[in-house]
């Protein structure tokens, strides 16, 4: 017989099928035994009696097998059908596998090369796939160019002490944070570009909401200013969550994921507000934040606090910004820049702003902040020719994979996590 998926079995839900995949769980009784075999698509119980017996009692978890029978349903079965089964094939016998009930999360992440054969993380890593999916339909939709730039780089997008330097020949170079200054490069010539894309950031952090390496969703586009810019982060996000919704409402379900938390997204409007009524509402619930200072995860969550929607915060202090954000020229101590903030616990999932295009104030403040100007000679050359009004934001993609899944942390979102702490396997 032509095997079929076990998703397709399922469907079928009558006659003879014949499927393949791994021992997911394994019950013996006397006269039969019960295996619940797993593919990439879903999973079926298969009863196994007479001759196939001995061979199947003897099946350990992740055995792989190929197995043809009759489908019918049952509703005491995991997926409401089981197969009988009149022939059984042992491709490859497992070991006994080391993964069981409540192990703790230290041993998962050592044994991630076998725990991401779990249905949970299945699931996820079919929704990132799908939220993957949806960013490059979303942006070539709109006659954006998907444009790569390079990984090594000279030096710098953000702050100095979170780059990790590597030797390039005799020479010192660093791993991107961005693809931000070769972006607004590319810019004047494509004028609407975007890209995903692996960053690093060598932050000393160990909280559930960072990673050391992760993929960026990153768009920069010529004519564009503030509020345009946040229109298009809108759309964007609401475009990826019914994409979710649409395609992979099995697998929320699998994770416990309420599809209903994302409908609301899907269909609300994002509130716009200010830097200055964050922190006036912070204040009324009695936490109090010194005027100048970017927002700490803490802060976040509480301000996020009973919230249904992401919120967009603008205008964050010029002096907390990176160099790059423009000073608004209705208010000099405040840039023309955005975070959007997601409820929960998960925080700040984009970040964006206007550019400057000023070259002295560029220079000003790049040296306010230690660097070399010499390093940045092709990014302020960009501002001698032709400059124009630009605008771009970033999006670490885990974040809002982890988000969109409910996750805890967002080591989950990603098949193989880079931490602080970790970097293998």
């Amino acid at each position: 017989m032509k095997y079929m998926t076990i998703e397709e079995a399922l469907k079928k839900g009558k006659g003879k099928v014949a499927i393949r995949g791994w021992i997911y769980r394994e019950r013996s009784l006397k006269d039969k035994v019960f295996l619940v075999v797993r593919d990439s698509t879903d999973i079926v119980q298969c009863v196994v009696k007479g001759k196939f017996y001995g061979k199947a009692k003897e099946l350990l978890i992740e055995s792989s097998v190929k197995i043809e029978g009759k489908i019918r349903a049952d509703k005491r079965a995991p997926t409401c059908f089981e197969i009988d089964v009149d022939k059984l094939e042992v491709v490859h016998k497992a070991e006994k596998y080391p993964i069981t009930k409540d192990q703790s999360i230290e041993f998962l992440a050592d044994k991630r090369h076998l725990w991401i054969r779990s249905r949970k993380m299945t699931a996820i890593l079919k929704i990132r796939s799908t939220v993957f999916g949806a960013i490059h339909e979303f942006f070539r939709s709109k006659d954006y160019f998907e444009f790569q730039s390079p990984i090594i780089i000279p030096g710098g997008a953000e702050e100095g002490p979170t780059l990790f330097e590597v030797k390039y020949y005799d020479k010192k170079a660093y791993l991107a944070q961005t693809w931000q200054l070769y972006a607004e490069a590319a810019m004047f010539s494509l004028e609407k570009i975007y890209t995903i894309a692996p960053s690093f950031r060598a932050e000393k952090s160990k909280t559930s909401r960072h990673l050391t390496e992760y993929w960026h969703a990153e768009v920069e586009a010529a004519w564009m200013e503030l509020d345009e810019l946040l229109d298009l982060a809108e759309d964007m996000i609401k475009f990826v969550v019914k994409k979710v919704l649409k395609e992979r409402k099995k697998e929320l379900k699998i994770i416990g994921k309420d599809p209903k938390d994302l409908e609301v997204i899907a269909k609300g409007k994002f509130p716009r507000v200010t830097y200055d009524k964050v922190l006036e509402e912070l204040g009324k619930k009695g936490m109090k934040v010194k005027w100048g200072k970017d927002l700490r995860t803490v802060e976040e969550e509480m301000f996020m606090e009973g919230k249904k929607v992401p919120t967009f915060v603008t205008h964050y202090p010029k002096d907390a910004m990176a160099f790059y954000k423009p000073k608004d020229p209705k208010r000099p101590d405040v840039a023309l820049c955005f975070d959007l903030l997601a409820p929960g616990s998960m925080g700040e999932i984009i970040g964006g702003s206007q550019r400057d295009i000023d070259i002295e104030e560029l220079k000003k403040t790049l040296k306010k902040l230690g660097e070399k100007i010499s390093d940045y000679e092709y990014y302020l050359d960009t501002r001698k020719y032709g400059s124009v009004p630009h605008s771009g934001f970033g999006m670490g993609v885990e974040r809002l994979v982890a988000w969109v899944c409910g996750l805890d942390s967002i080591k989950d979102a990603i098949g193989f996590p880079r931490t602080m702490l970790r970097f293998k396997p």
